[in-house]
Formats: structure tokens, sequence, C-alpha cells
């Protein structure tokens, strides 16, 4: 089967089921494993290099106002595949190419690829979403055993935090202006033992007041900007402390969001996994007595 992946979330689970070999063409986001760079890119981004978040936030804000697409099919790429399945997505028009356009560009290229969309809102439907693409790629075994291992990992992270207080936890999906989070990134913060006091699982993720942030009085602030990995998100965090908008003594920590948060992917549990280990640190002071 000759797979086009349009969404750095399902590259990375279709190399992991194994079915690697069978993507011809990938997104200019697709970075892991490293071989997916070694595939074509069909398709790429309408935003500037280089910009801060707020001018991002301002570039999608036009952007989608004008009714403008954020990512662009590159058809001829495309045409050059002879692909027989296109994954995309119909979750979030700042993320990827939308599956209207690839609807179209396909029927323009006269091309019958079957087009598998996705959608997960929830940790279990990005789990469920290994198992749909692994039987569409004739990887049902390997998904199956693959998501196994995900649940068995998870797990062991309930049995680890199940007795212990649970950190108030703020996770910001965006820092310029700030953003709560939505989808399955409350569970996350809920499975690694953690009360995700901003944003609604399940739900989209939402613009925030920074007194809202104070307001809500978190022991720990998790920085996660939707597209930055770690280095990113750490230059965000430090810029945020350095310009007092975060609570005094609150424990900041930031991801790498592009890999472990925001892709609705298997190292998502790699996220759930970290994030455990940082509130274990945080709880540990507290249950200790004063002569202890």
């Amino acid at each position: 089967m000759r797979i086009v992946s349009l969404l750095p979330s399902t590259t990375e689970i279709l190399f992991a089921v194994g079915a690697g070999d069978d993507v011809v063409g990938v997104t200019f986001e697709c970075d892991h494993p490293a071989e997916a760079r070694t595939r074509p890119i069909v398709s790429g981004t309408a935003m500037p290099s280089g910009l801060t978040p707020a001018a991002i936030d301002a570039f999608v804000a036009a952007a989608v106002a004008r009714g403008e697409d954020l990512y662009r099919l590159d058809a001829g790429a495309l045409a050059g595949l002879d692909a027989e399945l296109v994954v995309t997505q119909d979750l979030c028009a700042v993320c990827a190419v939308d599956v209207t356009v690839v609807d179209d560009a396909l029927a323009h290229l006269g091309c019958t690829a079957e087009v598998l969309t996705f959608d997960p809102h929830t940790v279990a439907e990005v789990l469920g979403s290994v198992l749909t693409l692994g039987a569409a790629v004739g990887r049902a075994a390997e998904a199956a055993a693959l998501v196994a291992s995900l649940r068995t990992r998870l797990d062991v992270v309930r049995r680890q935090v199940g007795d212990r207080p649970r950190p108030r936890v703020v996770v910001l999906e965006w820092t310029d202006p700030p953003y709560a989070p939505g989808h399955w990134i409350p569970e996350m913060v809920e499975l690694a033992g953690g009360e995700c006091v901003l944003g609604a699982a399940g739900e989209k993720s939402t613009r925030v007041l920074w007194d809202a942030v104070h307001d809500a009085r978190p022991d720990v602030v998790v920085v996660a900007p939707c597209g930055y990995d770690r280095t990113g998100a750490q230059a965000q965090a430090d810029q945020l402390v350095a310009d007092g908008l975060l609570p005094d003594g609150v424990l900041v920590h930031a991801v790498d969001a592009d890999g472990m948060w925001a892709r609705p992917g298997p190292r998502i549990v790699d996220g759930v996994e970290e994030l455990a280990g940082v509130l274990d640190r945080v709880v540990r002071p507290a249950q200790s007595s004063p002569t202890q």
C-alpha cells in the first residue's frame, strides 16, 4: 500500500506499527521518527517563519477571519506518488491540511485514493486511532500490541499516583495570549496524578486571561505551546518568569509539546509519565512531617 500521511501523529503511528516503508509522502512537520524526514513532502504552511507566539496568534486569527487555509497541499507532488491511502484530519484547521482540501485535490487529479480522517478528542480516541489506522494498513496485530503496551504503561502510572495528593496544574497550550488546554491534554494531567484546573477534557482549547491563571492557584504550570519542542517551550517559560506573569512560588515545567502533548499519537504516554514524575517531586515534601 502506498500511503500519504498529512499528519505528524499518523506518520508516527504508521512507523510505530511497522508500515513506515509504505509511507511515500508526508508533511513538512513530520519529523518522528527521523526516517520520516526522508519521504517526499506534499504539504507546507502559509505562515512565515520566525514569528513570535503573539505574531503567530495574530496571523492565524487574521487568516481564519479571511477564510484562508493555513496549510498548502502540493497537488503536483501528490500527483506523482500514486497514493492508495491518504491520511488526514478533521480536527483543527490550524493543525494540518483540512480534509476538504484533500478531497478537492484528489478529485482534481482524478486520484481514487481512499481518504481516512482522524478527529480524536480524548485519550481513548487517540488510542483508538492507532487501532483504526493499523487495521486500515494491514497492521492490526501490530497496532493492537502497541495499544496494549501503552495502556499497560498508563495503568502503571495510575497505580503509582493513586493514593498521593493531587497538585493543582495549569497547562498553557499557548503563551501569548495564554490558552487553557482542551482535547486529551486535561486527561493527561489527571492520569499523571494532577488536577487540571483550567481547560476541559474533550473540548477545544480556550483563550484565558492571566488573572485566571493566578486565580486557579496552581502548584505547577506546564508550558506546552502547540508546535514547539522542549527547547522552544523552555524559552517561553523563561520569558514568562522574567516578565512576572506567573504566580509566585509556582513550579514551572516546560515540555516537548510538539512531540508528547499536542500530537495525538503514542508519545502522549511519554508525556503522562514525565509529568507524573514531576508531580511526584512536588507532593513528596507535603507527605513528609517536619521531623523527618
